[in-house]
């Protein structure tokens, strides 16, 4: 599972917007993917300079992904390396392209069920409720020293 971190919840949060805004989107398009239109928040690259990047690779994002090698100087390998930054794992991009992690599934609104990798809608609420787990994550590991709230705070009036 995905290091929970702000700058992927945002990002997650972000493409799940611009795609229920009506961005661009074509499953079968590296660029226009759900992993291309993520990249495309995540690096700022057009769907163009995406789709050229990826085409130095082979096969889907899965693939590209399992096939990563840091010392590449492949484009491919620079999209993988900004998604692998921002706290994705290998698997984290298999399942954001084919929308099947068990964690998320589980949480979707109105229970577990099935996504279509290639349904806008489907792709929106799954990285939504991706961007809610990991946020749910990210706030477990927050320590709030609860004994501070308890303590009566002296008002003062001028």
């Amino acid at each position: 599972m995905a290091q929970p971190n702000i700058e992927l919840i945002a990002a997650l949060r972000e493409t799940a917007k611009r795609l229920q805004n009506g961005a661009p989107y074509a499953w079968g398009n590296h660029g226009t993917c759900n992993c291309g239109n993520l990249l495309q928040v995540i690096t700022n690259l057009s769907k163009e300079d995406i789709l050229y990047y990826a085409q130095t690779g082979i096969g889907e994002w899965t693939e590209l992904a399992e096939e990563y090698c840091v010392v590449s100087n492949a484009p491919v390998a620079m999209l993988i390396t900004r998604l692998l930054e921002k706290g994705l794992t290998p698997t984290d991009i298999h399942n954001i392209e084919y929308l099947q992690d068990r964690d998320v599934l589980d949480r979707l609104p109105g229970g577990f069920r099935w996504l279509k990798r290639n349904q806008r809608d489907d792709v929106v609420v799954y990285l939504e409720t991706f961007a809610m787990l990991l946020e749910d994550k990210l706030l477990q590991q927050v320590n709030v020293p609860y004994e501070q709230w308890l303590q009566p705070v002296g008002l003062t009036y001028s």
